[in-house]
């Protein structure tokens, strides 16, 4: 019997006409709303397109999710039989409707609200799928009017399911939003929000209008112009603040472009709301990024390269005016060009759709492995097992040869050391920089290397410091086989890092691959020895075969947090919170000196600890070493592109107090205190 109602309803529905799967409307002078479905006949399983169609009156007009200063979107309730699931609204791109000193946001003419709706498996050919539905909607001109209507559509059954070809282009023509392809951060600067989007065709030769839709109330006020700049690949959005915004991380809603054709797209944008000074201007970047470069040359992070830095310091002594000018110019242009080219990368990726912040490279085991690899070679070098004067050997032959092309690798090297940890001044001009025009970034970054620099380009721009440094001699030799053990350090450091991304298995590559660069670096020395120039770089290259990474194994979940510091989660503390907790979060890396120097000298200290458990306040740790995109969002989220970062939610409620870079146990104390 099924079997016969199924070829009946094959055979009779190319002939049934397409109202029949509308509903019966609900009619007054401003609206008439049906209940319709993008198919004629549904397929177990198989999810379809339902929607509220609206078509209104000439001067009437509906409203959006969010209906702006006056209004209230449209409200859908659906009974569906047992097993289905329903989608929520998938509301239309709408368009600012102004009313004396009000905005509102929503629709004219005619809309189509969708919703996706699967039916269960189970359903067989044959059977009637019912749907119905109860629905509020508010019609407004120079009055307003609530309307309601209650609706019904009986879909049949088939084994293949079968569109509707009166309908489905009106689902298609509903015109949602489009996701956004730019990168988007916003920050609030006194009574503004500034709104920021860069990526291709953002200019003003491309574009006309911009508008850009809240998706929530409080944030902004509504009615008050919006005033558009352009660059050449982005635009930003200056926005007026209500008197009383809502304590938001992220600004969400729709954003309207018209291009010079007339043409209007929406575009779903979700910008994290930056705080603190993620949008200073240029020239305070600018300022900003040098003294953090010159700070940096202070953080432990650099310190795996004062063996390179004492040796050129040291083949300063006695040097010819123009041979010290030299040696600094090739150690800043290595310092400048590796900041840029670090920067221009972390551009090209993020601009690819990937969420990454400062330091990003470390997340990756083969970069950790491939950056002990080399402190390991540069070790060996200095220890003398072998002799180079390229890149490599820029550290430890550079008392023997120098030149430019060893400065210049030196400062190169020194800049790839320090990129996993943030200096003070540094932080603020790196979150104001990634969200600048990518110029504007690039020269931020640069100022960087330039502050990394400094000290070296002061001496040799004051020959008279060089007269202070003791003349090269002996001792340099020795000087520069002590110097190899800080490189040995910073090997052992990252397979630490290393295991703690990919555990033993990553270890056990680690030591694997400097067993055989070790033995590929005697050989080398050896064939260096005795002559055998020909020789030596073969056997190293077999050698160093032994060193290739096939490959690391699957990086396990990350270790447990150490001390009394539970895992970070935005619901943890929300939850904490919400109880009139304090929370103080450390969000950290294992490949982050300073950050492993913070914990030790500071939040480990059993003074801090015990202030914590007398205040009730909970400690929270967020590790980053394998980069994960929610912590990368907690970051910009608070203007900072890297780590470390540390956030103190005081107890009983109040915003979070953002900590320096570099903490003291009296620091974190004091803070407690005040609270």
């Amino acid at each position: 019997m099924r079997a016969l109602i199924a070829l009946f309803a094959l055979l009779i529905l190319p002939w049934l006409p397409a109202q029949a799967l509308e509903s019966a409307a609900q009619e007054s002078p401003r609206a008439r709303v049906t209940l319709v479905a993008d198919h004629l006949a549904i397929a177990p399983g198989q999810a379809f397109q339902l929607g509220l169609r609206i078509r209104l009156a000439p001067r009437w007009h509906s409203y959006w999710r969010h209906a702006g200063d006056a209004g209230a979107p449209t409200e859908i309730s659906l009974t569906l039989p047992e097993g289905s699931t329903a989608g929520p609204i998938a509301w239309p791109t709408p368009q600012a409707i102004p009313f004396g000193p009000l905005m509102s946001f929503g629709y004219y003419g005619e809309v189509m609200l969708p919703m996706q709706i699967t039916p269960p498996a189970s359903l067989r050919a044959g059977e009637v799928f019912s749907i119905s539905a109860e629905a509020t909607w508010l019609v407004c001109d120079d009055v307003c009017i609530p309307e309601e209507g209650s609706f019904r559509l009986d879909l049949p059954v088939v084994a293949e399911a079968q569109t509707n070809p009166d309908l489905t282009p009106l689902f298609a023509a509903a015109a949602l939003p489009r996701p956004s392809p730019w990168q988007a951060s916003a920050t609030i600067q006194g009574d503004a929000l500034r709104l920021r989007l860069i990526g291709p065709g953002l200019g003003r030769e491309s574009l006309k209008e911009a508008l850009f839709i809240p998706g929530a109330s409080g944030l902004l006020d509504h009615a008050a112009p919006q005033r558009l700049s352009h660059g050449a690949d982005w635009l930003e959005l200056t926005l007026k603040r209500a008197d009383r915004p809502e304590n938001l991380a992220t600004l969400e809603g729709v954003l309207l472009l018209t291009d010079q054709g007339g043409r209007r797209l929406g575009y779903d944008i979700a910008a994290p709301l930056l705080t603190g000074a993620a949008f200073l201007p240029l020239w305070q970047a600018l300022i900003f990024a040098l003294i953090g470069g010159v700070i940096l040359n202070l953080m432990p992070c650099v310190f795996p390269v004062l063996a390179m830095k004492a040796m050129a310091l040291a083949r300063l002594g006695g040097a010819a005016r123009g041979a010290v000018r030299l040696e600094a110019a090739a150690y800043t242009a290595g310092a400048v060009v590796s900041f840029t080219a670090l920067a221009g990368l972390l551009l090209a990726l993020r601009g690819a759709g990937m969420a990454l912040g400062w330091g990003f490279q470390f997340t990756s085991p083969v970069f950790v492995l491939a950056i002990a690899w080399l402190m390991l070679a540069v070790g060996l070098n200095l220890s003398g097992v072998f002799a180079l004067g390229g890149p490599i050997g820029a550290g430890g032959h550079i008392a023997a040869r120098g030149g430019f092309l060893g400065s210049f690798a030196t400062g190169a090297l020194a800049v790839l050391v320090a990129s996993p940890c943030t200096a003070p001044f540094m932080a603020a001009a790196i979150g104001a920089a990634l969200v600048m025009p990518a110029p504007a970034t690039l020269a931020v970054f640069a100022a960087l290397g330039l502050g990394l620099a400094a000290p070296t380009l002061i001496l040799a721009l004051a020959p008279g410091l060089t007269r202070l440094l003791p003349r090269p001699g002996p001792w340099m030799e020795k000087l520069r086989r002590i110097m190899a053990w800080p490189m040995y350090g910073a090997a052992l450091w990252l397979v630490w890092v290393l295991w703690a991304q990919s555990g033993w298995a990553g270890v056990a590559l680690a030591l694997a691959g400097g067993l055989g660069l070790g033995l590929a670096a005697w050989v080398f020395g050896r064939a260096q020895g005795e002559g055998r120039r020909g020789l030596g770089p073969v056997l190293a290259a077999l050698a160093l075969l032994l060193a290739l990474p096939f490959g690391l194994t699957a990086a396990p979940p990350p270790p447990a947090a150490s001390d009394t510091a539970e895992s970070w989660s935005p619901a943890r503390v929300e939850a904490l919170r919400a109880q009139g907790k304090g929370v103080f979060l450390n969000v950290t890396a294992a490949w982050c000196i300073t950050c492993q120097v913070n914990e030790r000298i500071a939040l480990r200290r059993d003074a801090v600890q015990a202030a914590m458990a007398a205040r009730g306040i909970v400690y929270l740790k967020a590790d980053w070493t394998r980069g994960d995109p929610a912590i990368t969002a907690l970051l910009r989220s608070h203007g900072r592109e890297g780590v470390p970062l540390y956030l103190f939610w005081p107890p009983g409620g109040g915003e979070a107090v953002i900590l320096p870079e570099v903490l003291t146990e009296a620091m974190v104390l004091r803070q407690i205190a005040l609270q």
